[in-house]
Order: structure tokens, then C-alpha cells, then sequence
């Protein structure tokens, strides 16, 4: 998150609370007050402004600070909403614009910054057996997406755009069908990439000259995602049409700028 956006969305409405609450909820109050208990002779609009007076220049050392908290905190709540709705909205938008795209015409297209295929996502065509170095490679991709602006991975594909289908993972899962699938995927991501990192996918199947394709179409994150390795965490960027490592360097430099606005 840059500065400026954490300005607009945490610092500018708890100050805007501070000043609701001593402007509106403390006269409002003060104002009730006087209609309930008729403290002093005159009208309720004069008692108010009297006591937001003696309030804002030191005479009520108490009430100003309380009411300037209550509405900060009120304040503080509206931008955890308001922040939480944006990042919502703009996963939906994301999704939407990825959804209107025609699979067959994204496939012709061929590869590019927001687009890989995967012939599969752990079966070895060439060796005929499960093999795990490729679903790493998939894990690869999608942390690549996610630390990047999102993308669409499409497994089924090959790099040719060939249409390859998805029966030959199938027939390796618990469940040998669309669901067995997408638990798969899902149970690698939260293994290797984090629970939490499931949220920024929307597994979509498709049916194309009778075989199923998998898009999986993945949001931009809001943390760094990092692949779990027994050495040490790994971090990747999607870069052109390629995911690559970032070494030490390169990702402290990248999540300052990306996550931290510096």
C-alpha cells in the first residue's frame, strides 16, 4: 500500500472522525443535555455553543479528547469497511474483465505478461508418472502473479496452445474430476504459498473440443507471497512472459516499493 493511499483510506477519516466528534457529537449531546435537565436560562442553541467554546479552549480538559476519540475510532472503523470493500471491488473488476475475455481468442494470443499455459499440473506426459517439480512450477507462476498485477494461468494448454485436457491429472486425484482438481490446487497453494494466498485465485473450467481446461485467474495480493522451500522462503515476479526468482536485493527493494509505498 503507497502513501498516498493510506493517507486516503486510515489517516484522513480518523481525523475526520476526531473532528465529527468534537463538532457534532459533543455539541449534539450538550444540546440534549439542556433540553433534559434545563441547566441555565436562554435557549438550547446558546448553552451548546457556550459549552463547545469552554470545551475547545481548555475549560473541559475531559470531554473534548473523549468525544475527539470516539469519533476517531468511529472513523478508524469506516476506513477498515471502506478499505476492505475497495480491495473486494477491485477483485471482483479483475474477474469480471477476466471473464468477458474468450478463452479460445486469450489462448490464440499466446503467452504474455498476464497470460502462461500449462500442459498440466502434476502429471509428467513425457514420463507418464506423477511428478512434483511441476506443480511447483505452477506454484511458481501463481506467486509470480500474485506479487506481481494478477494474471490468468491456464493449465490443460500447452505452450503452443494446443488443447491438452485435464484427464491425465484427473485420474492422480482423490476425487477424479473438477472437484478433486481444484482441492488439489487449492491444498498446494495453502501449503506452500499460505492459507491466506487462496483468496486471490477463482478456479473457472472449460469444456473445449471435449476436454476440460482449468483458468485460474489470480489477483494482485496485498501481501508479499513467498513460496515455502526447506533452504529458505522464495520470492517471485512475474516479468514479461517469464516468472523469475528475485534475489535478496531485488525483493527487498520491489516490497518496499510495492507494499510499503517508500
Amino acid at each position: 500500500m503507497n502513501i498516498k493511499r493510506y493517507l486516503l483510506l486510515f489517516f484522513l477519516p480518523i481525523l475526520a472522525g476526531a473532528l465529527v466528534g468534537v463538532f457534532f457529537l459533543y455539541p449534539v449531546n450538550e444540546f440534549v443535555y439542556f433540553h433534559e435537565h434545563d441547566p441555565t436560562p436562554g435557549t438550547g442553541w446558546t448553552y451548546t455553543w457556550e459549552q463547545l467554546w469552554l470545551g475547545i479552549t481548555g475549560h473541559y480538559p475531559i470531554k473534548v479528547p473523549f468525544y475527539a476519540g470516539v469519533g476517531a475510532f468511529l472513523g478508524f472503523l469506516a476506513a477498515l469497511f471502506f478499505n476492505s470493500l475497495y480491495k473486494s471491488t477491485a477483485q471482483i473488476k479483475q474477474l469480471s474483465d477476466e471473464l468477458q475475455k474468450d478463452l479460445l481468442a486469450l489462448i490464440s494470443h499466446g503467452e504474455s505478461a498476464t497470460a502462461e499455459f500449462k500442459s498440466t499440473f502434476k502429471w509428467d506426459l513425457k514420463e507418464s508418472r506423477p511428478n512434483k517439480s511441476l506443480e511447483d512450477v505452477v506454484l511458481k507462476t501463481l506467486a509470480g502473479f500474485m506479487n506481481g498485477e494478477g494474471g490468468t494461468l491456464i493449465i490443460g494448454v500447452d505452450d503452443n496452445g494446443e488443447i491438452l485436457g485435464l484427464e491425465s491429472d484427473y485420474k492422480i486425484q482423490k476425487k477424479k474430476d473438477r472437484d478433486g482438481f481444484e482441492q488439489g490446487i487449492m491444498a498446494s497453494v495453502s501449503s506452500k504459498l499460505g492459507t491466506d494466498a487462496c483468496q486471490y485465485l477463482q478456479l473457472i473450467f472449460h469444456s473445449i473440443e471435449g476436454k476440460d481446461v482449468c483458468r485460474i485467474i489470480t489477483a494482485k495480493s496485498h501481501r508479499p507471497i513467498y513460496i515455502e522451500d526447506s533452504k529458505s522462503p522464495k520470492f517471485y515476479l512475474r516479468t514479461g512472459v517469464s516468472t523469475r526468482e528475485l534475489n535478496v536485493q531485488e525483493a527487498v527493494e520491489y516490497i518496499s516499493t510495492r507494499w510499503h509505498g517508500k
